[in-house]
């Protein structure tokens, strides 16, 4: 029944395909989570930051990591189209539209 919503939605044809896309978001959220935490404290330093400043700085560098990686593991898991569609469509959301135009 929910599959039959997100093929539609997302315009694909397979279960197995809906049942790769969740394995590349479930990779791509544990990797990019597992980068960030270092890549922040190296960014931040030992300085004592106040917890939400640091947290917004873990975000910051968090998006454009996440938005990689769901490009590279698509492409390894023969779903870079979809991703790639999925990426542009989230970046022209954050106003960022103008990296995806031909």
């Amino acid at each position: 029944m929910i599959f039959k919503k997100l093929k539609e939605r997302w315009g694909i044809t397979s279960n197995f395909q809906i049942v790769i896309i969740f394995i590349v978001f479930g990779i791509t959220g544990t990797v990019s989570a597992y980068i960030s935490g270092p890549l922040t404290d190296f960014l931040v330093g030992e300085s004592d930051i106040h917890w939400l400043i640091k947290l917004l700085i873990r975000i910051l560098v968090l998006t454009p990591i996440y938005q990689v990686l769901l490009l590279l593991f698509g492409y390894i898991f023969f779903q870079y189209r979809f991703f790639y569609n999925f990426v542009k469509k989230f970046m022209s959301f954050l106003g960022c539209g103008f990296l995806f135009r031909n």
